[in-house]
């Protein structure tokens, strides 16, 4: 199974001729190229998430139980009915009151969510819960306890979990060590495979030259085994789809 994480970057008038209009093609090439059964995105507004909806070919997005507000980038999971199979969903925001529309605490620069749904691939007993998140890129404090709400109630489920996102902190750093520290059944895929301090930068000013750190992961928790990961710097002519590489994952379990 390969799962995706993508910050789409959200359309930004002031980003010129990288605006979302000259890369929306782009984007969906990068997505159909790779073709992941699972695509976490982020930063996406509702244009933008319906573009892709109508233009990623045997892709559904996970919106049934959102409340649509045009004001809002969302995180947002997309499946391949054809591999794998949705159940129920919902998300919250990371918030101290995470069932109020648009609600942030702790100094949060921008309302910030987990998506999450429950799936099985096809002809596959195993079902788990697939978590889309991005947190705050201002406050530290609001990375911590939004990650603090994240583990707090998704780990005592009893149910096997990725959680894919753009998480603003490098890794080691508090929410990295909240996610995947003593006491959690996450383990950061790119380390399964890669020696810490072989940490790719996962940002760019949409000119392909990496900057900062790897803010872009996916976590897994048992039966998940990774083997492969995959940072991607597809580009075509001198254009790239975001201001963030895509990071691609295989699972077996």
């Amino acid at each position: 199974m390969r799962v995706m994480t993508f910050n789409l970057r959200f359309a930004n008038p002031a980003d010129g001729p990288n605006h979302w209009d000259y890369r929306k093609e782009l984007v969906v090439e990068v997505i159909l190229t790779h073709a992941p059964d699972l695509l976490a995105t982020q930063e996406g507004t509702v244009p933008q998430l319906e573009y892709l909806a109508a233009h990623l070919p045997g892709y559904q997005p996970l919106i049934a139980h959102r409340e649509v507000d045009v004001t809002c980038q969302y995180p947002t999971i997309f499946y391949r009915p054809g591999t794998v199979i949705a159940g129920e969903s919902d998300e919250f925001w990371l918030s101290l009151t995470p069932r109020e529309h648009r609600s942030l605490s702790w100094d949060s620069a921008f309302p910030r969510m987990v998506t999450f749904g429950l799936f099985q691939e096809q002809g596959r007993d195993l079902k788990f819960l697939f978590l889309d998140t991005h947190l705050d890129h201002v406050s530290r404090e609001a990375r911590l306890q939004g990650s603090r709400m994240i583990r707090e109630y998704f780990f005592g489920l009893g149910r096997p979990l990725i959680l894919a996102g753009d998480f603003n902190e490098p890794p080691d750093e508090a929410v990295h060590r909240e996610l995947t520290g003593a006491g959690s059944p996450l383990v950061d895929s790119w380390r399964v495979l890669h020696a810490p301090g072989d940490d790719p930068a996962t940002q760019h000013q949409f000119d392909g030259r990496p900057r900062g750190s790897r803010i872009d992961w996916i976590l897994v928790s048992p039966p998940f085994q990774v083997t492969g990961a995959w940072i991607l710097y597809d580009h075509k002519d001198g254009r790239y789809p975001s201001d963030h590489f895509p990071y691609l994952i295989e699972v077996t379990y």
